[in-house]
């Protein structure tokens, strides 16, 4: 990579390392767009109904794509997080909460399952899912009420659980999750169109997989409740002991007629940005597209990885940027304003202690980390010592789960705004050739500041 050198060198190298990091990061979610992915996966014409339904954050915009290359009659409902609806002529979209349920996506769920009542073998159920679906279709099981839903939902938040642990509570106390959205459509056609968030991309994770076959059971589910301390109403957690609440398995007949297709996935996400990074002679390493754990404990590890490169030319040389993917978790310990992407990047930030050239960008491709209208943030060989300037006490805002705020002080934030898709987390770290260097450790400690 061809960095500026002017009499402004240090703030033109920044700018264009910022370019780099923000570019990868568009090309990730471009290459991942619902009018890019659909028209691939076309259907036949059934000789009956086309009905789409679906839910996620990117389930309109993969709706406005099946429906602009559908020339036939079609209907259907689908379900989005607010602010992310697009309007279609012969879909209905509705918006509800997330990451919490509310009733507009507990009423979504409830006609969702009304419309594929009835359905017969001549006809075609189109399912657009993408991440986010599964606190978009809160339908819970007998003996629970939305208001257990939000509970449960927001203490699996806050556990530190991993996203396939409350995945498998999750489907287990509903009533539309777990594939039992697909067997209400039977004895229909179920064509599955997919956008991947989770690691591995396992089918039944997508939105709590709620047209494929689920491969947990309740006593998987039962299992998680209790290492985490979830409490449960009394005549749920019975349904769990006994069976009662299990899901559709593979072999259902049910299911047999279910087609699916992933058409879009985090590792084709850092692809593209790897693509990127070529075009601009930089050499782009993919870890992983499926990296879990503590997301402070994550950053710790990238950090670690990111000096040997800096100081040792190992296992990569510099220049060079290093992709990876995947969902980390946060357990929640104090009150500000935090998500797993930036939660990572400070961590790795202190772990770093101002280490030159290296440069980072992590940040959730659906333009939300957490809780914040905030993609993720910036990180910079300079990031503490301005915090520090500031007043700002990196070791506080991590423990407070503030990391939003902390580089919101620094305007390093990084806005996307609605992306209409979502695979997942991304995490570019960019660590410069030797002789570029935009800063020191000179006057910053080598122990992180409380």
């Amino acid at each position: 990579m061809t960095i500026a050198k002017t009499q402004d060198g240090k703030r033109s190298e920044r700018a264009a390392i910022d370019r780099l990091l923000k570019g990868m990061f568009d090309a990730a979610i471009a290459i991942a767009q619902p009018a890019v992915r659909i028209p691939k996966f076309l259907p036949k014409a059934p000789a009956g109904r086309v009905i789409v339904i679906g839910a996620g954050k990117a389930s309109a915009a993969m709706a406005r794509a099946f429906e602009n290359n559908w020339p036939g009659k079609l209907e259907g409902l689908v379900v989005t997080r607010y602010g992310y609806g697009i309007s279609c002529e012969r879909i209905e979209i509705v918006e509800a909460a997330h990451p919490v349920p509310d009733q507009n996506g507990l009423l979504a769920a409830a006609r969702m399952m009304q419309l594929v009542n009835g359905l017969t073998p001549d006809d075609l159920v189109v399912c657009v899912i993408s991440g986010g679906g599964s606190a978009l279709l809160p339908l819970p099981i007998e003996g629970m009420t939305l208001t257990d839903k939000q509970r449960i939902n927001q203490a699996l938040l806050d556990s530190g659980a991993s996203i396939s642990e409350m995945n498998c509570v999750r489907r287990h106390l509903s009533a539309i999750k777990g594939g039992r959205l697909a067997t209400a459509c039977h004895p229909a056609r179920v064509l599955n169109l997919l956008i991947s968030d989770v690691p591995a991309d396992g089918l039944h994770d997508i939105a709590s997989g709620p047209t494929v076959a689920d491969p947990t059971t309740c006593n998987d589910a039962l299992a998680i409740v209790d290492r985490y301390r979830i409490v449960l109403p009394p005549h749920a957690r019975a349904m769990l002991v006994d069976g009662t609440a299990e899901s559709p398995k593979a072999g259902d007949p049910r299911l047999a007629r279910v087609e699916t297709h992933l058409i879009a996935t985090p590792q084709m996400a850092l692809e593209a940005a790897a693509a990127f990074a070529a075009q601009h002679d930089v050499a782009a390493h993919i870890l992983s597209d499926a990296i879990e754990g503590e997301a402070r404990d994550v950053g710790k590890v990238m950090a670690a990885i990111a000096r040997q490169v800096a100081r040792g030319d190992k296992p990569f040389s510099a220049p060079c940027v290093i992709l990876s993917g995947g969902e980390t978790t946060v357990t929640v310990r104090g009150n500000g304003k935090g998500g797993r992407n930036v939660e990572f990047l400070l961590s790795m930030g202190i772990a770093l202690n101002g280490e030159a050239r290296v440069h980072a960008l992590a940040g959730d491709t659906d333009g939300v980390d957490g809780r914040e209208e905030i993609a993720g943030a910036l990180l910079r060989p300079d990031t503490l010592a301005r915090a520090r300037e500031f007043g700002q006490s990196p070791m506080t805002s991590l423990e407070n789960n503030d990391a939003h705020s902390f580089f919101q002080a620094l305007g390093d934030s990084v806005i996307t705004g609605p992306t209409m898709t979502n695979v997942n987390d991304f995490r570019a770290i960019f660590i410069d050739a030797p002789g570029n260097t935009q800063q020191t450790n000179k006057g910053v400690s080598h122990a992180p500041s409380a």
